[in-house]
């Protein structure tokens, strides 16, 4: 019922019927097209099974329910959800009853079509193509590639011929994946262990939707291992530090420049009134009559000195230096962006998991128990 009242936004009558007569129980939820105003009409929308999903496991995790550990990304048809216990497929069905009728030695093509006929195999050509359809099946498969290497017309008739050997093909074994430590089993059991003094310390400070959320985040991004996360927030964290130098040392620069081609233009501009003033022998008559002039001149060469500069690059070589650094800013900026929103991202996961599961605690202990060993 929360479930839909919150996916709806309130906004869709709805039915929702729970199934009990199975094994597994179940809901079905029924909600009308048309709003309760009768002014718009639902429609889904690109990535409705996802949302489904998030707004599910965050109801559950607010109410102490588990949730699905390790989600499938895609769905599978009901013989290959069955795997071993599975009815073969058709081309499996195929290859099988012709890796059957080569046991037998047939003396040519002919005489493999014949046992096929035997094995309740309808066979047929259409054109160049031998047709097969195996007992139960509704639809044909041509004997042309169609059912996988080793099983073509040429090809068998090379096997016969003795040109060449029959390897039967089997049935590719899944193999699990080893287990791994999964945060949301430790979330979970954490939350539903609880209720004692250290839950209900930590529920006065924490909310149970932001936890479901971190929860959402861990899955979507793969990070169901502690350790991935902490070096993916560390990893996050260094890259933004590294782009927050790089923006701050090219700003740095770009201030450096601006104020060089200014001096640069009023040592340029007053040149001429300052060699004038030497040739009158630093006249303090000349002085008063060009003082400014010759102050920014002073002025200049001072911030040349003060830089180390010996010999004064061009306005235009500063402006396409200046041009470059501010092109590069803007795009270490963006990326600078993103980089900041990840790393907070990460970081309140991260916190969210050390709040929960006490690993924050744990690491403090053990740093002030090996401060005690020290001293």
């Amino acid at each position: 019922m929360e479930f839909a009242k919150r996916f709806t936004k309130g906004n869709h009558a709805f039915v929702v019927c729970t199934h009990i007569d199975k094994s597994h129980i179940h809901n079905h939820i029924i909600w009308n097209a048309v709003n309760v105003n009768c002014d718009r009409k639902f429609r889904n929308f690109w990535g409705s099974t996802r949302a489904v999903r998030r707004l599910n496991d965050t109801i559950c995790v607010e109410n102490g329910y588990s949730i699905v550990e390790n989600p499938k990304p895609h769905g599978k048809s009901y013989n290959k959800w069955l795997g071993d216990r599975a009815k073969p497929s058709h081309r499996e069905q195929l290859r099988m009853m012709i890796d059957q009728a080569l046991e037998q030695k047939p003396a040519d093509f002919d005489g493999l079509l014949k046992l096929l006929a035997e094995m309740g195999c309808e066979v047929s050509r259409r054109g160049q193509a031998i047709r097969l359809k195996a007992p139960g099946w509704k639809n044909v498969a041509r004997m042309d590639g169609k059912l996988g290497k080793g099983y073509s017309e040429d090809e068998i008739r090379a096997v016969l011929a003795g040109k060449k050997e029959h390897t039967p093909r089997k049935k590719a074994a899944v193999q699990s994946e080893p287990p791994k430590v999964n945060l949301l089993v430790d979330i979970q059991a954490k939350l539903q262990a609880g209720k004692g003094a250290g839950y209900a310390r930590w529920a006065k400070v924490f909310n149970l939707k932001q936890m479901a959320q971190t929860m959402n985040y861990l899955t979507e991004h793969g990070l169901l291992e502690y350790a991935v996360l902490e070096e993916k927030a560390a990893a996050a964290t260094t890259r933004h530090n590294e782009l927050s130098a790089q923006i701050k040392a090219a700003e740095t620069r770009m201030a450096e420049i601006a104020v060089l081609r200014t001096h640069i233009i009023n040592y340029v501009k007053t040149r001429e009134v300052y060699a004038a003033y030497r040739k009158a022998g630093y006249s303090k008559k000349f002085l008063a009559e060009h003082e400014a002039d010759i102050l920014l001149h002073k002025a200049a060469k001072q911030a040349f000195d003060d830089l180390g500069i010996k010999k004064l690059p061009t306005v235009k070589s500063l402006q396409a230096e200046y041009a470059t650094l501010l092109e590069g800013k803007k795009k270490d900026y963006a990326e600078y962006r993103r980089s900041r929103e990840e790393m907070r991202e990460l970081l309140a996961a991260k916190a969210n998991v050390d709040r929960l599961m006490g690993y924050g605690v744990e690491r403090q202990n053990d740093r002030e128990k090996e401060q005690g060993q020290d001293r």
